[in-house]
């Protein structure tokens, strides 16, 4: 089987518009979560999220008019896909000769396009006439990858997958999958997402599925693995890895961040939106994983959580890791990014899986901030690493990611040896 290494990164998340400004924030122990600024949201229930902020794509050489036509998630897969290009040495000019394609995760697709286009819809004094005329291919998921592609002349494979929160680590996996197979010898592969918007922030707030008792006090509403979580805090952002298979990668001299081992997925078939309580159905996604990786339990030091800091992922989380690393599970190191970054659904597994890479790489485990009254009672009783990074070797890591309609993707990342 062909091996496939990670030979760039590209970020643009809550706490830094780089690779470098967010894995400094993660070791500062950033909070980038406050009171939304995107829209008026003074009379809603949840007053809060994780944006990005101070965002301009012509900072990545798109100018104003091309950005124009693109939705703000689209926006952002553009500007991490730069940034991991040329990380990896990848100039368009050196891809039209590579078998290179494209595989993102993104769960909502453009949900700022389509409040917009419905406004003007049910304008008395515009109608069905007077849309945006990019409105249906602003809106739509692949639209993201499909600049990427022609930005770049990249005239591969160019695929989106949507499960929901798990999407983009569902996407890295399938991409693992497309250079081991020999399809591409290059994958641009993440995943990424921006619903921060008064339709998005009302869809996941009737679900109660959003922290609601901090609009005071943003910086403390994500708190994973904690008694007083009351739900997630929406994120937005985006992540690029670039993949490339081993050979190929060293043929051009290309540095090597980490190995890409393993990845696993599963199913729940139980509940919509509500994972399984007993957490059989994420252990599997981890389980696949680490036979896919060769991978034995006790080979993983650090566990990047899905910890969205509800009652019921964190708890049924920890039952998860319980069942699949069994005794291990005790000397894992664990955390939650989330309590940093916010929720950044579809982009959620690319990001933090980005953060393994970079733990790997600088022998550091990243926080769960927030942690103050660590909800034993309720079933979270492991180590989560609270409120303060520490240091360590780290050779294996895993990241798991839980969407709703029961998606469960686990992806493992180990040190490059030769």
């Amino acid at each position: 089987m062909r091996r496939v290494v990670v030979t760039g990164l590209g970020a643009v998340t809550p706490i830094g518009n780089s690779v470098e400004e967010t894995w400094n924030a993660i070791k500062a122990g950033k909070i980038g979560i406050d009171r939304i600024s995107l829209f008026d949201a003074s009379d809603y229930k949840v007053q809060i999220a994780a944006e990005v902020k101070d965002f301009d794509l012509a900072n990545w050489g798109i100018d104003s008019k091309e950005s124009r036509k693109m939705a703000r998630f689209t926006q952002f897969l553009v500007a991490s896909s730069t940034e991991a290009l040329k990380d990896a040495g990848l100039t368009k000019e050196k891809l039209a000769d590579e078998k290179c394609g494209i595989m993102v995760g993104n769960g909502i697709g453009g949900f700022d396009i389509i409040e917009e286009g419905f406004k003007k819809y049910y304008d008395p004094k515009a109608g069905p006439n007077r849309l945006p005329p990019l409105t249906a291919p602003e809106m739509i998921p692949n639209e993201a990858a499909a600049n990427v592609s022609m930005i770049y002349g990249i005239d591969g494979p160019s695929w989106t997958l949507a499960t929901a929160c798990s999407s983009g680590t569902d996407a890295m996996g399938t991409a693992l999958d497309m250079v081991r197979s020999g399809r591409v010898d290059i994958c641009i592969t993440g995943g990424t997402e921006a619903d921060i918007n008064g339709f998005g922030i009302s869809c996941f707030t009737v679900l109660k599925a959003l922290a609601s008792k901090y609009n005071d006090d943003p910086k403390h509403a994500s708190r994973p693995f904690d008694k007083d979580r009351d739900g997630f805090v929406m994120g937005e952002g985006s992540a690029v890895l670039i993949l490339e298979e081993l050979e190929h990668a060293k043929a051009r001299g290309a540095k090597i961040y980490a190995e890409f081992a393993g990845y696993g997925a599963s199913s729940d078939a139980y509940h919509i939106t509500a994972p399984l309580p007993d957490g059989t159905g994420g252990a599997k996604a981890i389980t696949r994983a680490l036979e896919d990786a060769n991978l034995k339990p006790e080979d993983i030091q650090y566990y990047n959580a899905h910890g969205t800091s509800t009652h019921a992922n964190d708890s049924g989380e920890t039952n998860m890791v319980k069942i699949a690393f069994g005794d291990h599970a005790k000397k894992l190191k664990i955390s939650s990014t989330k309590s940093m970054t916010g929720h950044m659904i579809g982009a959620a597994g690319a990001v933090e899986a980005l953060f393994c890479i970079k733990a790997i790489n600088d022998s550091y485990y990243p926080a769960t901030m927030n942690l103050e009254h660590q909800d034993t009672e309720g079933g979270c009783d492991l180590y989560y690493v609270p409120n303060k990074g520490e240091s360590g070797t780290i050779n294996a890591t895993a990241s798991v990611s839980l969407g709703f309609g029961g998606h469960n993707g686990c992806v493992i990342f180990k040190k490059y040896v030769s």
